[in-house]
């Protein structure tokens, strides 16, 4: 026999069944939302967390009891899972713009001391701004710029147009490129 249920779930107005019922058999939504919405129907239906878990494939009856009374705050909203564990989100949407932003800005070469950007004069760009990040790190910067789609090795020559050093077996080789000068307008 289970334990009585401290916080059980209130009754469901139809319009919240309804909605419930069609985002648990649905093949089209999140897998995460389909769960929550089935578990709920179950406990609705009368069966206990513990069991509603079993059938939801959850451990514990606990998962249960804190998305229905996750339910109880949002409504039918709860079943949207959030930010599930891991440091908190330093950086949200506001502050990935901003980045963005600056990386589509063509440096300035006096106020930035570049003519092209690289991670690390993006970060001290963006950390000596007044609007600016004052502890980002390269690393989240590139993190974000690959989320947005955008490459370094697409958009920046890291040596001079047309000649490149070669390692061969025995000795390094300087190669030129005779149509460098045409390639470049």
């Amino acid at each position: 026999m289970s334990r009585l249920q401290k916080d059980p779930l209130r009754p469901l107005r139809e319009e919240e069944r309804t909605e419930l019922t069609c985002l648990s058999r649905s093949r089209s939504a999140p897998a995460a939302q389909v769960i929550r919405a089935r578990a709920l129907l179950a406990v609705a239906a009368g069966r206990s967390y513990t069991e509603t878990a079993i059938l939801v494939g959850r451990h514990t009856g606990d998962t249960i009891r804190d998305w229905v009374s996750c339910f109880h705050r949002q409504g039918v909203a709860a079943v949207v899972p959030r930010q599930g564990g891991g440091p908190p989100v330093r950086y949200g949407d506001e502050q990935q713009r901003r980045i963005l932003a600056e990386v589509e800005r063509p440096p300035d070469r006096e106020r930035d001391g570049t003519a092209t950007w690289s991670l690390s004069t993006l970060q001290n760009t963006l950390r000596q701004t007044p609007d600016g990040l004052p502890t980002i790190s390269t690393y989240t910067i590139w993190t974000i710029l690959h989320r947005a789609g955008l490459s370094w090795q697409r958009n920046r020559t890291w040596c001079e147009t047309g000649v490149a050093i070669r390692q061969r077996k025995h000795e390094r080789a300087v190669v030129q490129d005779q149509d460098a000068e045409p390639k470049k307008s």
